[in-house]
Formats: structure tokens, C-alpha cells, sequence
């Protein structure tokens, strides 16, 4: 029997979360994919719908997923793509879509091509000799981490005399992390500079409890840090960025929002908090994030593939 294919739509999360949590039990022995996440990446901003997704059903079974935007404005393209492991055709009919619909967005921006990236579990439910046999190789790894929570143990840090850390309660002290975040963020691999309004959508703000958004101040270098975590993932509780300045580095300024975040989280029941980090970060993150107990929790990469 064929396949079917149509684009997605805003109704279709919940079926597309329920995809994406089997390819979760494949790859990584748990459900971890939340209706709030999938329903953010299906209204961002820079994805239509109608072009940018693909959905494959065999019979009334969705058994393959595809979606495609473009925050670069430029050559850079990104992609996310999932099938389930006996449906390989499907999933080579998305990739080959993905391609087109990826080279004609680039084009679209005046770029002369794509270079398109796709991150996927080390062991993905993906036959990656389809892949290979596209031209894509990988050119990153990112480590998921994670570390149980204490409500005894972990508590708020003590800070030293002359340095401070507020939540991100005020608007003020939104924008402040915006600029920060665009700083300290700027020499990391596949960085995409973002408006005020974009990065809001970036981190799903509509949804994000800005009481789990900290600053840290010293009183010699003023605003130098920010830690963002959100509450609102069944699993875990999540720290989906930190960031110190270049001049503040070494100073410990990251352990303590670390810490923070910590003790935030265990208060609310949380007993367990996660993070994702590039492991050739050249800022001292996998280091800090090692001294703060956080272990490997799975592994994924960065395909790219560069079209012309």
C-alpha cells in the first residue's frame, strides 16, 4: 500500500508528539517529547507550514515526520526529521523533500547554496546510509546530560560578597539576557544572531516561567551571566542555556547559576534536571558541567549536507 503524504498542522502535534516519543523509546529507553515543544516548533515564526513539513502515514499510522526553517536569512537551513525504524522508504521520500524544499529556501535568501543541518540521535531510528548516500556527514556531537536533585542537598548557593544573581522578573531584565545571550553565545558553533523578538520565540517565552531565568551581577563588571530553565517537560526538569561573559570566566559565575537552577528545581519536587552541551565547546562548558554532577545521558549529531 502507498504511502500518504501531506504537510503538517497545528492539529496534528498531538499525533506528531506520540511519533517522536516511540522514536524517544527506541533511541533513548524513555519518552521525553512534550506536546508544549512540538506544539512551539510547528508556530515558528520562520517555518510555513504548508512548505516547511511533511507527514507520512501508512494507512491512518503516522510513521514519519519532517519539518524545515530558516533562522539565518541566508545560506543556513535546519531541518528535523524522524521515522519509525520499518518504514525506511518513507523516511528517504522526506529526506529527498527536505533537500529541495532546504536548496530552494537558500536560494530564496539570494544564497548560491545550502548548507543544511540535521541533528539526530548517535543510534537514530534513521537508516543513516541514507544518509551517506546523499552526501551528509556529520560535523558535531552534543551530549545530553542529566543529575538527580536533592531537596536536602541542593540548596541555593552562598554568594561571595560583591556578586548577586536576580531572576529575570522584569522586562528590563529580559532584554538584558537577550544581549547576553547574543554575546556569550556568539562564538559557539552554528550561532545564529537573533532580534529581541525572535530569540522570545526561541525560547518559547509565551510559555516560559521568567522566575527560572536568573542574572548574574558582580559589582565590577555589572550584568556578566544568565541561566534559562523551563519547568514544563515531563521528564526533567531543563537548563536550556548559560552563558558568562568572556571577561568573567573563571570567576566561578556559572557553577553558582548552576547551583541555582539546582536548588529551584529540587524545591519544586524536580528529581531530575538536564542540559544539552556542544562536547567541542571551547568555553570550559563540558568541564563545568562535569564539576556540577551532570553524566551523560545520550549522544547526538550533527549532520550537514551542502547543496548546490
Amino acid at each position: 500500500m502507498p504511502y500518504l503524504q501531506r504537510p503538517a498542522g497545528l492539529a496534528d502535534a498531538p499525533a506528531i508528539t506520540e511519533l517522536l516519543n516511540v522514536v524517544d523509546e527506541i533511541e533513548i529507553g524513555r519518552r521525553e517529547t512534550d506536546l508544549a515543544t512540538v506544539e512551539a516548533d510547528l508556530r515558528h515564526p520562520e517555518v510555513d507550514l504548508e512548505r516547511d513539513s511533511w507527514l507520512t502515514f501508512d494507512g491512518e499510522r503516522l510513521v514519519a515526520y519532517g519539518l524545515l526553517w530558516d533562522d539565518s536569512g541566508n545560506e543556513r537551513i535546519d531541518v528535523d526529521h524522524y521515522v519509525l525504524p520499518d518504514h525506511q522508504r518513507a523516511g528517504a521520500q522526506i529526506l529527498d523533500a527536505l533537500q529541495i524544499r532546504a536548496l530552494a529556501r537558500a536560494r530564496a535568501n539570494g544564497a548560491a547554496k545550502a548548507v543544511v543541518h540535521l541533528h539526530l540521535n548517535t543510534r537514530p531510528t534513521l537508516d543513516t546510509s541514507l544518509l551517506d548516500e546523499r552526501g551528509w556527514y556529520v560535523v558535531r556531537r552534543y551530549h545530553v546530560l542529566r543529575r538527580p536533585l536533592d531537596r536536602a542537598e541542593d540548596r541555593a548557593p552562598q554568594l561571595p560578597q560583591g556578586v548577586h544573581i536576580r531572576p529575570c522578573t522584569a522586562e528590563a531584565d529580559r532584554r538584558r539576557a537577550h544581549r547576553l545571550y547574543q554575546s556569550t553565545f556568539a562564538e559557539h558553533f552554528d550561532f545564529q544572531p537573533r532580534t529581541y523578538d525572535q530569540w522570545l520565540h526561541d525560547i518559547d517565552a509565551e510559555r516560559l516561567d521568567w522566575s527560572l531565568v536568573w542574572l548574574v551581577d558582580t559589582e565590577e563588571l555589572g550584568d556578566t551571566g544568565f541561566l534559562i530553565a523551563r519547568d514544563d517537560r515531563e521528564a526533567m526538569g531543563w537548563i536550556r542555556s548559560v552563558g558568562v561573559s568572556r571577561e568573567a570566566r573563571g570567576r566561578g559565575l556559572g557553577g553558582l547559576l548552576l547551583r541555582q537552577a539546582f536548588a529551584a528545581f529540587a524545591a519544586r519536587g524536580r528529581d531530575t534536571v538536564g542540559l544539552g552541551v556542544d562536547t567541542a565547546n571551547a568555553t570550559g562548558a563540558p568541564e563545568l558541567y562535569g564539576r556540577n554532577g551532570l553524566s551523560l545521558h545520550y549522544a547526538v549529531d550533527t549532520w550537514e549536507t551542502v547543496l548546490t
